[in-house]
């Protein structure tokens, strides 16, 4: 039993290292274009999936909704957003990116997919699809002890 837990912690260790490296470099790069995290996963979000309602960006990205009106409101300001409102509800509104933030994302967004890329560079695509599913498994296994 001694030597599976000291596996478990072992691969712990690791994986938090590793996750705080990459974690560390996508942070630099975020950064490097003047965009604060929040404003940066904001857009991608609008960018790559659409306009939504405040409230399911809020629990997409896991900011709490004070602080999403509070990202949304700024990057309305700088005319990277804009609340429309939502045919399906009409006292809701949905944020979408506009075409000034739409140009801002088509420059970085691909600068941001290659230094992804790059800390992936040392694993084949095998392994990555390999810890896709390792990944995924030991997910699915840490929901079920939460219930």
């Amino acid at each position: 039993m001694q030597d599976h837990n000291d596996l478990d912690l072992r691969l712990f260790r690791i994986w938090m290292k590793a996750s705080k490296a990459l974690v560390d470099n996508i942070q630099k790069d975020i950064a490097s274009h003047k965009i604060s995290n929040e404003n940066f996963i904001t857009l991608e979000l609008l960018y790559s999936k659409g306009a939504h309602p405040v409230q399911k960006i809020s629990e997409i990205l896991s900011i709490p909704s004070g602080s999403i009106t509070y990202v949304v409101n700024k990057l309305e300001q700088k005319g990277l957003v804009a609340r429309k409102p939502n045919p399906d509800d009409r006292r809701a509104f949905n944020v979408d990116i506009t075409d000034a933030g739409r140009a801002l994302f088509d420059e970085v967004f691909p600068k941001h997919v290659h230094t992804i890329s790059s800390n992936f560079a040392s694993v084949s695509n095998e392994e990555k699809e390999q810890l896709i599913e390792l990944l995924k498994k030991i997910g699915f296994g840490a929901q079920q002890l939460k219930r």
